[in-house]
């Protein structure tokens, strides 16, 4: 296999070849050409740079905690690639190869001045990379950039099942030679640091190439073309993003670098091919190196605030930092947005300003939870089949009093109570979608309270958020174990959710918006109320409340085929499983479905658990445990 890991010596060799006097004047052409085609492909004549096979020549990374050493070259000059055929390289975008058309051999996918040079425009190119495993979140990527205008991308594909999948989809791909695995790394893990140092090497491959590059992680998206903006400081040798999370300007200018204390975000910055970049790039990759259980980020920022300081001009809003001869900028916080400034606080809508990026910083629940808030946020491209799934869909309209979500102050017990709340409705609608063997869409969830890693007093100071707000799932609920194969012999069969906006979704196809049923809940005995499939008019029917397992299947069997059915409510719908083994078996599944509020002051630990059955303990209260053995999920 040829990838970056092992360094490729091709050579065309070519053998003297005797002509006698009766050779024909087109055997002559013929070796002609011959001699020419060598010329061209020989390493001696080659002017091409290419990163070599080895990572910019590095040992291989450790995978298991032994420590890494340095490489000793970082470009190579190898020979000059040919045109690559069929590697996507030349081709339009999603323009895929034909279908009788061979997989060309890996050697032809290696990162080349030449590859990147015939994708970058204007001398930039926006490059991200990942491994099998996030192949959604790159064509994601991949689809919000061509949809913007900007085709001048390339994808570094960490495993060849990867790099096949984009070859035959159309995108333009290069071998990282990796030989990562093709699962997920899960975040924190050796494997994800691995990756993290990667993205260093890559940095400090194209950067000598002379090009501009924006490196992106595959967990982001861009919603407006980013390039102009990059363009209004051609002084900058690296624009970053950053974790702020408190307002620093109130327009689109560069965040005040004086007001910035949260780490940068390495997750999108823009690099040019200046010396004082190359050189960091290339202190970073030492680093990094050399001590492996160094996380990329904090490399990153150590050495660049090294010297922070002072401003470069007063109008750019850019600064001198690292050695103090890098000009830097930070990326406004309310436009290239962290997890927070847009899920949370929605920054960039209180400011009345369009966002430029989107990436999935502070969630809770690991790549499931960084799925579902793009989701969430309608800018995740899922297959067709997402839309339709077997069996159709169950919502409902969630009801909530004023005086929950607005009234009185904003602490635990009003955050919890309005949680509980809707919590309890949930808990009868996973019940109901489970015996209708319908996908649950999960309603628009209210917190009154943030949710962070550390102490707090509900609200960070300074920052822009409302309360109340409309949180994000993976706040209260573990989506990374809702979304995960459990044993059905433990815990009965799965149910499937969606995000709470599934059904306003552009996608979502015609055949599913055409095929609705409203569910109205009455009060049996009432006009019209009746456990029937008598509908009271076209798609509307009147359910009794305080129904049994039994009538809700034998109902609601009549309407199958439906595609959407959406309860008015889920308040008092369902009387409760005949079925004890059901049950029991349900019960042990919703229960891990809840996760923990963070974090009270002054107490150790200071999570407090949510508890899906909560109603059912007399004068339950939200409190952190009390003692190391009460610090235990209710399960």
């Amino acid at each position: 296999m040829v990838g970056w890991r092992n360094a490729v010596q091709e050579t065309a060799a070519s053998k003297p070849l005797f002509l006698t006097i009766y050779a024909t004047v087109i055997v002559g052409i013929v070796v002609s050409s011959f001699y020419v085609f060598s010329a061209i492909y020989s390493p001696s004549a080659s002017t091409t740079q290419s990163v070599s096979t080895s990572w910019l020549s590095s040992p291989p990374l450790s995978q298991n905690g032994v420590p890494l050493s340095s490489g000793q070259s970082n470009i190579s000059q190898p020979t000059a690639t040919a045109s690559q055929p069929g590697s996507n390289r030349l081709r339009p975008i999603w323009e895929a190869p034909p279908v009788t058309s061979k997989m060309p051999p890996l050697k032809s996918f290696r990162l080349t001045q030449e590859l990147v040079g015939e994708r970058a425009k204007d001398n930039v190119v926006v490059v991200t990379f990942g491994n099998f495993a996030f192949m959604d979140f790159i064509l994601t990527w991949v689809k919000h950039l061509t949809d913007l205008g900007v085709s001048n991308l390339l994808v570094g594909a960490m495993d060849t099942k990867l790099l096949e999948a984009l070859y035959w989809k159309g995108i333009p791909v290069f071998d990282m030679g990796s030989h990562m695995s093709t699962i997920d790394v899960g975040w924190g893990s050796p494997t994800f640091h691995k990756m993290g140092r990667e993205k260093v090497l890559l940095i400090n491959a194209i950067l000598p190439f002379g090009f501009e590059l924006l490196m992106c992680d595959t967990d982001m998206v861009w919603l407006k073309n980013p390039l102009p903006y990059l363009a209004r400081y051609p002084d900058a040798d690296i624009l970053t993003s950053s974790d702020q999370v408190v307002p620093t300007v109130v327009d689109d200018r560069l965040a005040d670098w004086k007001q910035v204390g949260a780490a940068y975000n390495i997750g999108i910055f823009h690099w040019r091919s200046t010396e004082p970049a190359i050189k960091l790039a290339k202190e970073w990759k030492d680093m990094l190196l050399a001590d492996d259980k160094i996380w990329d980020q904090n490399g990153f920022n150590e050495l660049v605030r090294r010297q922070t300081g002072p401003a470069v001009d007063d109008d750019s809003g850019l600064l001198y930092a690292y050695d103090g001869t890098l000009k830097l900028g930070i990326l406004p916080e309310s436009i290239f947005c962290s997890g927070h400034t847009y899920f949370v606080q929605a920054m960039y809508e209180q400011l009345r300003l369009e966002p430029y990026a989107l990436h999935t910083t502070f969630q809770y629940a690991g790549t499931e939870g960084k799925r579902h808030r793009l989701r969430e946020a309608m800018v995740f491209y899922d297959p067709p089949e997402y839309y339709d799934a077997p069996g159709g869909f169950l919502s409902f309209r969630p009801s909530i009093p004023k005086s929950l979500l607005l009234d009185g102050e904003h602490n635990l017990e009003s955050h919890f109570a309005l949680i509980n709340y809707q919590m309890k409705q949930i808990r009868t609608a996973l019940a109901v979608a489970s015996l209708l063997d319908r996908t649950l869409v999960m309603p628009p969830l209210w917190c009154r309270l943030d949710r962070l890693w550390f102490p707090h007093p509900g609200a960070l100071v300074g920052s822009m958020t409302r309360q109340p707000f409309l949180c994000p799932l993976d706040h209260v609920f573990e989506v990374n174990v809702m979304l995960k194969d459990l044993p059905v012999e433990e815990f009965g069969p799965a149910i499937n959710i969606r995000e709470y906006s599934f059904l306003n979704n552009p996608l979502l196809p015609q055949q599913v918006k055409e095929s609705w049923l409203d569910v109205q809940l009455c009060q049996e005995g009432t006009e019209d109320c009746h456990a029937s499939s008598n509908t009271s008019r076209p798609g509307l029917l009147r359910f009794p409340k305080h129904s049994s397992e039994k009538t809700l299947k034998t109902v609601f069997a009549s309407f199958k085929d439906v595609k959407v059915i959406q309860f008015s409510s889920m308040q008092d719908a369902f009387l409760g499983f005949t079925d004890k083994a059901r049950e029991e078996k349900f019960r042990n599944r919703v229960k891990r479905y809840v996760g923990i509020w963070c974090c009270v002051d002054k107490h150790t630990p200071g999570h407090i658990y949510y508890d899906m059955y909560w109603d059912e303990k007399p004068g339950w209260k939200p409190a952190p445990p009390q003692t190391p053995e009460e610090d235990r999920p209710p399960f």
